[in-house]
Formats: structure tokens, C-alpha cells, sequence
């Protein structure tokens, strides 16, 4: 699900800005700020599946005869905001499973904004 800030922050469905449901989604992030994702299924969120996409600024637009692949430079890496956990003095087993799930998200999301810029 897509939400605004505070949807984000409290990890509230019932009025998202868009649901993705497929599992296949794609989806292509237009305009500079902050972008705030989740998870839907109920406790998910809760549990740490969201993210907070952070675009700095967008892409130049190529010009009408852009260079061959070998001669481009790697694209610049996207900055994520991806929460953590609070430090405790004893680590669950949960609290470890939702930082895993935190790294998963930003990974695809990371995998994503790469193919969307090739």
C-alpha cells in the first residue's frame, strides 16, 4: 500500500493513496520527496514491512542520442530510509525478524528503482 506520513507512521490501512496486490507491482516513482510504502496484511506492518523512499532529486532526461551502455557511468545508488528497531538489552527472536524483513523490502525496492532507471 501507498499512504501518506502519517498512515505511514501509524501503520493505518483504511484509506491508502494506492493498493498493490499482485505481488508482481511495479511502480514508478515520478516525482522528488518522500514515498511511504507498506505492507497490508494485517500485523505486517506492525512487524517493520514498510519503507519510506526518499528521492533526492530525479534523472536528467537522456538526450535524443544517449551514449552506448559502455561508455555510461553507474547510476548514482538511490537513498532508502528503512526504520530500525529501537536498541534493547535483550534481542527477540520477532524484533530480529522484522529487520530481516526491512532489509528484504529495501533490497527489492533498491532492485526496483535500478531497473526503472536502466
Amino acid at each position: 500500500m501507498r499512504v501518506i506520513h502519517s498512515m505511514y507512521r501509524a501503520c493505518n490501512t483504511s484509506s491508502p493513496l494506492a493498493t498493490y496486490t499482485t505481488g508482481n507491482d511495479s511502480i514508478k516513482i515520478t516525482t522528488k520527496g518522500h514515498h511511504f510504502f507498506f505492507c497490508g496484511v494485517p500485523g505486517h506492518c506492525q512487524a517493520g514491512q514498510k519503507v519510506d523512499i526518499n528521492v533526492l532529486r530525479l534523472p536528467e532526461t537522456a538526450p535524443a542520442s544517449a551514449p552506448s551502455r559502455s561508455t555510461l557511468s553507474p547510476p548514482p545508488v538511490p537513498s532508502v530510509s528503512v526504520p530500525v528497531s529501537s536498541p534493547s538489552n535483550a534481542l527477540t527472536l520477532k524484533a530480529s525478524k522484522g529487520n530481516f524483513a526491512k532489509l528484504g523490502l529495501a533490497i527489492t525496492v533498491l532492485q526496483f528503482l535500478y531497473q526503472v532507471s536502466h
